[in-house]
């Protein structure tokens, strides 16, 4: 009897872990910077890391022949990851987790002309078809009773949903060269991991240092836990990348809307949860036919 492709698996448990993850942000971080939020939440993460690589690992750090090609993409993967995440944690930090889950989760909407064009993917009619369905839902989210533009104008001019919409499209980035590092290059999950859990702390800290609040050592315990839920997170993103396109890992990946937007809705009681519940069916509804086409 035949299971399920692991890489799905890998995908779909990702999207669980990081959903609540998302969540969280807003249930216990909102107040804080976000430099020093991805600081202390790296830095939580780098350390519940080191034993699940040990355990995973099997192999050399790098690959034979990795090169300047190879720095090079872990230089713009990296680099993206942390202007995406501190993008990202701004967007939910300032608006309401099930209106800004929905937008920032469009990456595959951007992971697929990318591929596109850099890696010659095809894109079928029905994966169109999907990029415009996932397009509506940020119409959907914005959506209140009055002229048919005001969605698209309340987006235009709503911070948070800005933010939102940079760190999906900078994840897109990201995504694919998580793609051609796992794939490509043949990086070890485990070793982009460490480097990301790394560098982050490491490039944010100066600018942390400077609006460190008081009272952070009491919330050391909420940034381990954060900490803990990015560590296996990303390992079974990383996981799933290493056997999927970034067109059909992203997309499942991202569903991890869905649990904020129903976290968010059914815990913190926040405004039009229905229509932004709404607004999450259609991006997963998007980025599948994005998938499937």
């Amino acid at each position: 009897m035949f299971g399920p492709e692991p890489g799905l698996v890998y995908a779909g448990l990702a999207s669980l872990v990081l959903g609540v993850y998302l969540f969280c942000i807003k249930r216990y971080f909102s107040d804080y910077p976000s430099t020093v939020y991805v600081t202390l939440t790296f830095a939580a993460s780098f350390v519940w890391y080191l034993p699940i690589a040990a355990v995973a690992s099997d192999g050399p750090f790098l690959p034979d022949g990795f090169g300047a090609l190879g720095v090079g993409m872990f230089v713009l993967t990296v680099g993206g990851s942390i202007l995406a995440f501190l993008a990202s944690f701004r967007a939910i930090a300032v608006g309401d987790v099930s209106y800004v889950a929905p937008i920032s989760k469009l990456v595959a909407v951007f992971v697929l002309p990318i591929e596109l064009v850099f890696l010659h993917e095809h894109l079928s009619s029905v994966q169109i078809f999907g990029v415009l369905v996932a397009t509506a839902a940020v119409y959907v989210a914005n959506y209140e009773p009055g002229k048919l533009v005001e969605p698209f104008v309340r987006a235009a001019h709503s911070r948070p949903a800005q933010l939102a919409l940079a760190s999906a499209a900078v994840f897109g980035v990201v995504d694919v060269g998580k793609r051609v590092l796992m794939q490509e290059l043949q990086v070890p999950p485990e070793t982009f991991n460490l480097v990301l859990f790394v560098a982050v702390p490491l490039a944010l800290a100066p600018l942390a240092a400077r609006r460190l609040p008081d009272g952070v050592r009491g919330d050391l315990h909420l940034f381990a836990g954060v900490g803990l839920l990015i560590a296996v997170g990303e390992h079974f993103v990383m996981l799933a990348f290493s056997t999927l396109s970034a067109s059909l890992a992203s997309p499942i990946i991202n569903t991890q809307a869905v649990i904020a937007v129903l976290l968010g809705g059914v815990i913190l009681g926040e405004d039009a949860f229905r229509v932004r519940l709404v607004a999450a069916a259609f991006a997963i509804a998007g980025v599948t036919l994005i998938t499937v086409g």
